[in-house]
């Protein structure tokens, strides 16, 4: 476990996936993060890496192999180490072993830095190809955040708000967690999206190419609230589970297999290349009031 804090925020990271457990204002006392509940979702943070989302038969193909892999990767299962640590900064890495090669063959290293300034957490990810060939990989983040922040308060007096009015639609996910033909109708012309439990009964909401480029959590009925940065991030998830107290909004450099992929890794749908030597980078960020 490792904290990072200032005058404003105190942050909680597990070394065991690298995940986000806590995140207080200090000022307040408020946690922002959901605190894993297994009643409902065991989970805070994971990061997702190399893949976002399900495989088409849990799985995919690279020449002419084919290799196992479960939904969201591997990265949130595994035991990081700590590259660099200080007051407000800490930097997690995970690096090929004989264990990821097995079911993902290629060379990498894959840092992630959690960086604090005043009220505001900042994650870094940085995926380096240390191999000899192409790499082909997805990344993103899957943050939990607790709903309601304040006493008094009901999900209900919630509402997400988008800084852009949005007039796509959300591409609905099979029940093998895959996503379909067609984006069914959902944004027209608005920003605002008032949270009920109803919302996610049927998986995450999925969302392709926004306009936006942040994310607030806001009641009207209270003053705290999160606004999450997604930045260069071309997909975002909005998800929850089923009557549980929390939204996840989550920044995707990747997306989920469809329906009709061919499993092929290098045909995948958001899939990111990088040749040998070089390095990927892309960062979301979370303000807290």
């Amino acid at each position: 476990m490792q904290v990072i804090e200032n005058d404003f925020l105190k942050v909680t990271i597990k070394t065991k996936g690298a995940e986000l457990s806590g995140l207080q204002h200090k000022q307040t006392g408020i946690e922002y993060m959901w605190q894993a509940d297994p009643a409902f979702w065991g989970k805070h943070s994971p990061v997702l890496f190399p893949v976002v989302g399900a495989l088409k038969n849990n799985g995919f193909l690279f020449q002419g192999k084919e290799y196992p892999l479960g939904r969201h990767g591997f990265a949130r299962d595994m035991d990081f180490s700590v590259a660099e640590a200080n007051g407000n900064s800490v930097t997690f890495r995970l690096e090929a072993s004989d264990a990821t090669l097995s079911i993902f063959p290629f060379a990498f290293r894959f840092d992630i830095t959690y960086l604090l300034n005043a009220d505001m957490l900042t994650v870094t990810y940085d995926v380096i190809n240390t191999g000899g060939k192409e790499l082909f990989f997805s990344v993103g983040g899957h943050p939990a955040f607790r709903v309601p922040l304040e006493a008094g308060l009901a999900y209900e007096n919630y509402y997400l708000e988008f800084d852009e009015e949005e007039n796509v639609g959300r591409w609905p996910i099979s029940p093998e967690g895959l996503i379909e033909k067609a984006p069914l109708p959902f944004f027209n012309h608005y920003g605002r999206v008032p949270l009920t439990k109803s919302l996610f009964y049927r998986d995450a909401l999925v969302f392709k190419y926004l306009r936006s480029s942040s994310v607030s959590l806001r009641s009207d009925k209270g003053s705290a609230g999160i606004t999450v940065d997604i930045g260069e991030f071309p997909y975002l998830g909005i998800w929850a589970a089923k009557n549980a107290d929390f939204v996840c909004i989550e920044p995707w450099c990747g997306i989920a297999d469809s329906v009709e992929a061919d499993r092929q890794i290098i045909h995948k749908e958001g899939i990111n290349r990088l040749m040998p030597g070089n390095t990927f980078n892309r960062a979301w960020s979370v303000h807290c009031f």
